[in-house]
C-alpha cells in the first residue's frame, strides 16, 4: 500500500482553522511510519520510500505549530486540525439572481442545456423584484383589515421583467415556443423547441415564467459560453441558497417540483467554507475527488473552491415524510420551486458529492453532509 497524494483541507474563515484529511490509495495505512510535515504554505508526507507534497494555494497560510488531534479513521485516512496564519481572502460573491439583469440593456436568453435561443435581442424597460413566493402567508400579520391584495396577481406588461428567488417573469408577447391557451398543467410548460428540456411554465395567456436553472441569460454583446449541467444547476441553487440566507435569514429550505411535490430538505450550515483539494495521482482520482467530474481544480494537482456547506434529506418515494411535512408548516423554512426533473438532477448531485467525502464526514445525527460551490 502506498500514498495515494490526495488531500483535502476544509477551512473555515469565520474560526480560521481547518480540518485536513490525508488520504490513501488503499484501505489500510502502509507498514512503514508514516511522517506528515506541515509548513506553512505546503503540505509532506513521507511513508518508506516514497515523498508525496504539495503547496498551498496563495492566500491559505497555516500555522503548522498549532496542529493537534492526529487520528486515524479507517476508511477515511489521516486527520488533523490546524489554525491558519491570518484568514484567507473573502469569497468574491458578483453574481445575485436580482441584479444579473438591468433595464435599458438587450438580452439573449439560451437554453441551458442546448444552447438554443429562446429569447432573442430582448430589451427591459423595467426590472423588478417580486416577493416570495409565500409572501400571501404573512399578510394576515401585516394587515389589520381583510387582505387588500386577494385575487390580484403581477404580471408583466411589455419591457417589464419581474424577478423571483428561483424564476423570471417575462410578457410573452409572441413567443413561438409559449402554449397559446394551455387547457391543463401539461400544457402550461415550455419547452426547448430543440431538446425538449422544460424551460419554465406559462403563468397566463400573457405571462411566462423562465426558471434560472432551465436558462443562461447573457447581453447581446456576448457569446453563449456552454457550462456543464451539474456544474451550472449547483452553481445556481448555492448562489440562491446564499442570497436567500443573506437577505432573510432563512437557513432552511425545501426544495420542490413543478408538479408541488418536495424532494429535498436542505439546511444551510455555512457559507464562509474554503476548500482545497489535491487530486494527487490519477489511480487516487476516483477515490477521492469532491466532485468527481462536475468540476476541475481552478490551476495545477491543487484545487480551491468557495463553498456552502448544507445538510440534506431526501424526500421522494414518501422519505423522511414526517419531518417534511412539519417543515412545510413552519413559517421559517423557505421554499424553493425548480422544474421536478432540476429537483432529481439536483439530488443526484447531492448523492454524488457526499459519497466522495470521507465517509466519517458523510453524516451529521440523521442528515446528510454536502458541499456546494458558488
Amino acid at each position: 500500500a502506498g500514498m495515494a497524494g490526495a488531500f483535502l483541507m476544509e477551512i473555515r474563515r469565520a474560526t480560521q482553522s481547518a480540518l485536513l484529511v490525508i488520504r490513501y490509495a488503499a484501505a489500510e495505512l502502509p507498514s512503514a511510519p508514516v511522517e506528515v510535515s506541515v509548513c506553512a504554505d505546503s503540505l509532506e508526507v513521507r511513508s518508506g520510500g516514497s515523498c508525496d507534497a504539495a503547496a498551498l494555494p496563495a492566500g491559505v497560510t497555516l500555522a503548522p505549530s498549532s496542529c493537534r488531534g492526529l487520528r486515524r479513521l479507517r476508511g477515511d485516512g489521516l486527520h488533523l486540525r490546524v489554525r491558519l496564519r491570518r484568514p484567507p481572502p473573502a469569497a468574491d460573491v458578483v453574481f445575485a439572481l436580482r441584479e444579473s439583469l438591468k433595464p435599458n440593456k438587450n438580452y439573449i436568453f439560451y437554453c441551458q442545456s442546448c444552447g438554443d435561443i429562446v429569447v432573442n435581442d430582448r430589451k427591459f424597460l423595467r426590472v423588478l423584484p417580486l416577493p416570495s413566493e409565500n409572501w400571501s402567508d404573512l399578510v394576515e400579520e401585516w394587515c389589520c383589515h381583510p387582505d387588500p391584495f386577494a385575487r390580484k396577481t403581477l404580471h408583466p406588461q411589455h419591457g417589464d421583467c419581474f424577478v423571483g428567488d428561483t424564476f423570471f417573469l417575462l410578457n410573452s408577447r409572441n413567443e413561438s415556443h409559449v402554449p397559446e391557451s394551455p387547457k391543463s398543467k401539461e400544457n402550461t410548460r415550455v419547452i426547448c423547441k430543440r431538446c425538449k428540456a422544460m424551460l419554465g411554465e406559462t403563468v397566463s395567456s400573457g405571462t411566462i415564467k423562465y426558471y434560472v436553472t432551465e436558462v443562461i441569460i447573457q447581453s447581446t454583446e456576448g457569446s453563449f459560453s456552454p457550462t456543464p449541467r451539474s456544474q451550472f444547476v449547483q452553481s445556481i441553487v448555492a448562489q440562491c441558497l446564499l442570497e436567500l440566507s443573506s437577505a432573510k435569514s432563512t437557513f432552511r429550505f425545501t426544495i420542490k417540483g413543478d408538479n408541488g411535490k418536495t424532494y429535498i430538505l436542505i439546511w444551510l450550515l455555512n457559507s464562509d467554507t474554503l476548500l482545497v483539494e489535491s487530486l494527487g495521482s490519477s489511480s487516487s482520482h476516483s477515490d477521492f475527488t469532491l466532485f468527481g467530474d462536475i468540476l476541475t481544480p481552478s490551476s495545477g494537482p491543487v484545487g480551491t473552491w468557495n463553498a456552502l456547506k448544507v445538510l440534506y434529506q431526501p424526500c421522494i418515494q414518501c422519505r423522511n415524510k414526517e419531518l417534511a411535512d412539519a417543515w412545510e408548516d413552519d413559517m421559517g423554512v423557505h421554499p424553493l420551486k425548480f422544474p421536478s426533473e432540476t429537483c432529481l438532477e439536483l439530488l443526484l448531485i447531492l448523492g454524488l458529492s457526499t459519497t466522495s467525502l470521507p465517509p466519517s464526514l458523510r453524516c451529521m445525527n440523521s442528515f446528510q453532509v454536502r458541499t456546494a460551490s458558488f
